[in-house]
């Protein structure tokens, strides 16, 4: 294929400009005077292709296959036919569709805007037409100060603080040590691939009467990609007919509108031997490919093709990764403590050595009796997650929890700096094409505009919006039905795999029921999410939002709360629900006078939580991972192996890029908002029960490591080149995480207090134990402690619809007349038989009293934290207070010299003049 040859138009403006100085400033310049070249600017894209070669920015092919079509167009790289003038953008339509008319007065209107066109046939389907626009130099520069988009004017100059001798000599040293050591593994060798950073320039927004001042090399690279590409969208957007390029889009006169990928992503060459024959492939090699899956991202190659709102979200998504390191580690060391000291615990000794002690039935005439020591494994298992470090990594994932979003902030201030959007303020969005039809009847003078636009009356907002909480309620009432249906089918199934046939299923009917119920609680969140998803789009346009941003928000709460909802209601049923209002053994609480409500195991309820934990968030990340890359490699692989049997086996390497791109799947509908929600659901379950599953950050981590490579690999081969689009933060999700830390706080306090068994062991070990009244806790004060958690049923005080159907002679050699069940109530014999010991009441004001504490007292350590952590790094708060005054000056400086220029030249002008006179 042939390259677009790209015209090297030499401003001549930048030669006519000398370089500046800056008077009573020590500039460090010796690094570049001993290299003897300066750095190419950033706008110079040569630097990506070969020196001395003729390299592709399409495939390697350089044929044509003859066996595609005939007479086919003789230019097929990302330009037009004449080989000069570059496609910044594509619309496709096909012939047959009836809205021929509209597209003719839109393209006309494009035209008026100074756009170039051209159309193109579809090698593969002559109805699909391609619109290949392209923006000439004077329209790029014309919207570019409209849109005040920040260019590069001169080259950044870095300042040697001044520094005391000692110190000097000890950085030498320092240095000199870190060049004997191994470079560091995860960061790239920028020799070995170049152009992997962009060169620091300073910007100013660009004008057209100012234009020398800017570092314009080359016409046609002066303007990356990106900014071409999102300069012609916004004239698309504002080229009025009807309601613009969307109306176009939705109504089908247009099938498709996307930029350019930069060619193929993949070569016969080496990158390292032969360089990158576009960022595309560059971004492939060092960012989506497999083999550097351990290495940083190149976020400014990421930003420079994609834009800075695609940027942003994969350097939280990389922030949220690395922040992950310590949280996961901190578990993991947790769960090693509970695994080292398993065969020390006084509690699980007590469980496996009571094989005396019969428990009572947890169902209804099938379940059996069971001696405690049964539930042996259990209660290790338990001690793993609940040990005297759970506690501590509570308190510790809230703090990190604050922490992350806090550094997050001054990471978000230094890239916001870096990439020029310190001063972007996002433009007024614009009124929606539905509301502007739907209350274009009442209009109201706009207080700022001065000009008349659609007004929604007060009546008609709330209640609109009345109508969607309602809505938004009902669905809540779903979720919780669902949940109500698991909680029946927990209740019915664990007496029916206690009657089972398979002895190991009988002996472990309450973990099948789990596991069972579990998986099924799985499918229907799955089920339920794709009817949330279309319930949220019918209220969100049933409120009719002004303008897209606020269409935006109000999806994005519904879609969050829907999901949040839906995939939590169950964990929070086991952690503070199950078991905890069943009654006693004779005098059982039941669900419609007819089902007995599920019991905990013998070993406790948190078995329960980490299983139901652990399940889903396997389960969800990788049905999330399947579901994000696998569903478009099948599609694309589909769409090859069609062209492949109608084309023939190379008829693919023969087409045009524009031809490819469409042959791709396009970004979600909704941008980047499936992958926010996916792992801001994911921190979610990574800290609000964290307390009952400490191996939830190692999860997490594990999955984001693959997460951050199947999006890359999406983005750069799998997706159309999505609009390179503008943003300074991640908008309302910050707010979301700012939720869902206070939250996790409270939970955690919930789930140590009242799910795990922390709270009525320390009451034991100080008041009841051995060690009462001594002031001290250890596994020696534990001696008893199981048989002080269980209370005593005298069998025939059974109900007749709970009897069991064995009276336990089968087991234990005769009749059990005494069963223990986990409670602290008065034995059966007592004055006041089965009421609540004054052991309960004490555990039950200790429970109340620790969470009272905790939360208060992390909440103070998180407020503390907050404070002391400034949103912006001292130095990058002095960078860009010089680099303020630095641009005055400079500007200042450049004023001067050019009329002091212009002055000079008049002067020649008058001399000349003069010297024609005799």
């Amino acid at each position: 294929m042939e390259e677009c040859s790209l015209k090297a138009e030499d401003s001549s403006t930048q030669d006519d400009v000398p370089p500046l100085v800056v008077k009573d400033v020590k500039v460090l310049l010796d690094r570049e005077r001993s290299e003897g070249v300066s750095s190419p600017s950033r706008d110079d894209d040569s630097t990506l292709l070969n020196q001395g070669t003729n390299s592709s920015i399409l495939d390697d092919n350089t044929k044509p296959d003859s066996g595609v079509r005939e007479g086919r167009s003789k230019s097929s790289g990302p330009c037009f036919s004449d080989g000069r003038s570059r496609i910044d953008y594509i619309l496709v339509y096909r012939k047959s569709n009836s809205q021929s008319e509209k597209r003719d007065i839109f393209e006309r209107n494009i035209r008026a805007e100074g756009l170039q066109m051209e159309k193109e046939a579809s090698l593969t389907n002559s109805d699909v037409i391609f619109l290949k626009l392209n923006a000439p130099w004077d329209v790029l520069c014309r919207y570019a100060e409209l849109m005040n988009i920040r260019m590069p004017f001169r080259r950044k100059i870095f300042f040697m603080h001044r520094r005391h001798k000692f110190m000097s000599r000890m950085e030498k040293r320092i240095n000199k040590v870190r060049g004997w050591l191994p470079r560091k593994p995860m960061k790239f060798d920028n020799d070995a691939l170049p152009g992997l950073e962009e060169n620091e320039s300073f910007t100013a927004p660009f004008s057209r009467s100012r234009i020398h001042h800017f570092i314009i090399h080359n016409r046609d690279t002066f303007f990356s990609n990106a900014t071409r590409s999102r300069i012609i969208h916004h004239i698309l957007q504002r080229v009025k007919y009807e309601e613009g390029l969307n109306r176009l889009l939705s109504n089908s006169s247009y099938e498709a509108a996307f930029p350019l990928h930069e060619g193929s992503y993949h070569s016969k060459n080496s990158i390292r031997t032969h360089g990158a024959e576009n960022h595309r492939h560059l971004l492939y090699e060092c960012w989506a490919w497999w083999g550097v899956w351990y290495k940083y991202q190149p976020l400014d190659l990421i930003r420079r093709y994609f834009g800075e709102k695609i940027g942003l979200y994969f350097a939280w998504l990389g922030w949220y990764t690395g922040m992950l390191f310590p949280a996961a580690l901190v578990g993991l060391l947790v769960f090693l403590y509970g695994f080292f000291t398993l065969e020390h615990c006084q509690v699980s000794k007590e469980i496996c050595q009571a094989t005396d002690i019969i428990m009572c039935p947890i169902c209804d005439q099938y379940c059996p009796y069971l001696r405690l020591s049964d539930s042996c494994i259990y209660a290790k298992v338990t001690h793993l997650f609940d040990n005297e470090g759970t506690v501590f990594f509570a308190v510790f994932m809230a703090v990190w929890a604050t922490v992350f979003l806090e550094f997050w902030k001054r990471r978000r201030a230094v890239l916001a700096y870096d990439w020029d959007l310190i001063d972007w303020e996002e433009e007024e969005d614009e009124i929606r094409p539905q509301f502007e039809a739907k209350y274009s009847k009442k209009e109201r003078m706009n207080p700022i505009s001065g000009k008349p636009e659609p007004h929604q009356a007060f009546s008609d907002k709330y209640s609109r919006l009345i109508v969607s909480a309602s809505g938004i309620f009902f669905m809540i009432l779903v979720v919780i039905a669902a949940v109500f249906g698991i909680v029946i089918y927990r209740v019915i199934t664990v007496s029916t795999f206690a009657a089972f046939g398979w002895a190991l299923i009988r002996n472990n009917s309450q973990v099948a029921t789990t596991g069972t119920a579990v998986c099924i609680n799985f499918c229907m969140i799955m089920l339920l999410n794709v009817l949330y998803e279309k319930v949220a789009l019918l209220l969100t346009n049933l409120e009719q939002p002004r303008t897209e941003s606020e269409w935006e928000n109000s999806f994005t709460l519904k879609m969050f709360l829907f999901q949040f909802v839906n995939l939590n209601s169950s964990t929070f049923y086991i952690a503070f629900f199950l078991g905890r209002f069943t009654g006693r053994p004779g005098a059982y609480l039941r669900l419609i006078n007819r089902w007995k409500l599920e019991e905990c195991h013998p070993s406790g309820c948190l078995i329960d939580l980490c299983m139901q934990m652990g399940i889903i968030m396997v389960l969800k990340q990788t049905w999330n991972n399947f579901m994000e890359l696998g569903y478009p490699l099948i599609q694309n692989w589909w769409t090859r192996r069609r062209l492949r049997r109608e084309h023939g086996q190379k008829a693919k390497a023969s087409f045009p890029q524009w031809e490819r791109d469409y042959n791709l799947q396009p970004m979600n509908a909704y941008g980047l908002f499936d992958e926010y929600l996916e792992m801001i659901l994911q921190f979610g379950f990574t800290t609000i029960f964290v307390a009952a599953f400490p191996l939830a950050p190692l999860l997490a981590l594990l999955n984001n490591v693959i997460e951050i490579r199947l999006d890359a690999y999406k983005f750069v081969t799998q997706w159309r080149r999505p609009l390179p689009s503008q943003a300074k933060d991640i908008g309302i999700w910050y707010s979301i995480l700012e939720g869902i830390g206070i939250l996790s706080v409270i939970t955690n306090a919930f789930v140590i207090a009242v799910t795990s068994d922390f709270i009525p062991r320390l009451v034991y070990a100080y008041k009841y134990g051995p060690c009462a009244g001594q002031g001290r806790s250890g596994e020696g004060c534990m001696i008893g402690y199981v048989n002080a958690s269980l209370s005593v049923f005298r069998v025939s005080d059974f109900e007749s619809r709970s009897q069991p159907m064995t009276n336990g002679s089968e087991l234990f050699g005769e009749a059990v007349k005494y069963c223990r069940y986990r409670d602290y109530r008065e034995p059966p014999d007592s004055a006041d038989p089965y009421s609540y010991t004054l052991q309960f009441w004490h555990v039950l004001a200790a429970r109340l009293a620790f969470i009272i504490v905790f939360e208060h007292m992390v909440f103070a350590i998180k407020t503390l934290i907050a404070y002391l952590i400034p949103d912006l790094p001292k130095d990058l708060r002095d960078r860009m207070r010089r680099e303020k005054y630095l641009i005055q000056e400079m500007m200042y400086e450049a004023e001067l010299e050019r009329l002091q220029r212009e002055k000079n030249e008049k002067k020649k002008k008058d001399r000349a003049h003069h010297k024609e006179w005799p």
